[in-house]
């Protein structure tokens, strides 16, 4: 076989390539931007997100999977093709086995249109692994033991929550709540409260830089800029971490009722392991702050982060090929 296997992490926010032997060797948000006019792609990554919301007419930025599923099936194929060979270098790009990552709860369909756009990105085989299952591998966990851990994978577009044991989920739900609905609810907010109009970058600015599940021991505060809806034009206002709190609770406390649920139809024993080794969170979506402790409250159960939530999932479904491979 030419070369490592890869594993891709496929967001609704951002998509990461895993390499055996190198780690994650790519992380780019999954944004391209073309041209209406000559369907010919302008940009894709880092550098399409930065068009968001700024492109004259003929040119769109779109984000082609939306709530972890393809809603443009010839945009993400191109996409993909061109993380992997952005990742993996022009020459020494063979056909090899890449293993994808989707959302818990997607449909036959939807598991196929991935696979399809990973053979046309020039996969040799393609390994369909569910989201948890990644995102627990990727944290750590032996999950081959007969012993309950419950994982939250938390990403841009959909939330997954399972429990595992043995290899495999024995509760699980996907839902689509996640780290972009952070940022609508803080749009929202913006407008119902201060009559101001701020775009989807700007909303993730405040959402990184101040925002909050929890009430923080200090708060902290940033000048946020927009269109104001009475005058139409720009304004600065200053925004609290506490309004933040406010302004996400309805979505937090959604995250925080799938988590409720799923333990309410986990198995006794498996209830005992997880109340005695907690919940793991993983994903983009969990470094939201204070969102382990309001899980913790909420539950009662011990909750961490794991170690590098961000890549958790990718490593995993990178690790998940070489387990694959090395079983032959």
């Amino acid at each position: 076989m030419m070369g490592s296997d890869i594993g891709i992490d496929l967001g609704t926010a951002s998509v990461l390539v895993y390499i055996k032997g190198k780690g994650v060797v790519l992380k780019e948000p999954s944004v391209v931007a073309f041209d209406r006019e000559t369907n010919k792609i302008k940009a894709i990554g880092e550098e399409a997100r930065l068009m968001l919301g700024r492109t004259p007419g003929n040119i769109v930025a779109v984000r082609p999977l939306r709530q972890g599923v393809i809603s443009d099936y010839t945009v993400t194929e191109k996409m993909l093709k061109y993380f992997i060979q952005k990742a993996v270098g022009k020459q020494r790009f063979g056909r090899r086995v890449i293993s994808v990552c989707v959302p818990s709860g997607v449909t036959e369909v939807e598991k196929k249109a991935v696979e399809d756009a990973t053979y046309q990105a020039g996969a040799k085989e393609v390994a369909i692994i569910e989201e948890p299952i990644a995102a627990a591998i990727g944290a750590g966990i032996d999950i081959t033991r007969p012993c309950g851990n419950m994982i939250v994978d938390i990403g841009g577009g959909t939330t997954d929550i399972a429990v595992i044991s043995l290899g495999g989920t024995v509760v699980s739900t996907s839902i689509k709540i996640a780290g972009d609905d952070f940022d609508e609810a803080l749009v929202r907010y913006m407008r119902k409260k201060h009559n101001l109009l701020i775009g989807e970058r700007t909303a993730e600015d405040i959402k990184i830089r101040i925002g909050s599940a929890y009430r923080r021991p200090e708060s902290v505060s940033m000048d946020v800029r927009g269109r104001n809806l009475v005058t139409g034009l720009p304004k600065t206002i200053s925004v609290s971490s506490e309004e933040t709190e406010e302004a996400l609770k309805e979505t937090t406390s959604q995250i925080v009722e799938a988590i409720h649920s799923v333990l309410e139809k986990t198995p006794p024993e498996l209830a005992a392991d997880i109340a005695d080794r907690g919940i793991v969170l993983t994903g983009g979506g969990c470094l939201l702050y204070g969102l382990d402790s309001l899980i913790e409250e909420k539950t009662g159960i011990m909750t961490a982060t794991a170690e590098d939530p961000m890549t958790a999932v990718a490593i995993g479904t990178g690790k998940y090929v070489e387990q694959i491979t090395s079983r032959r």
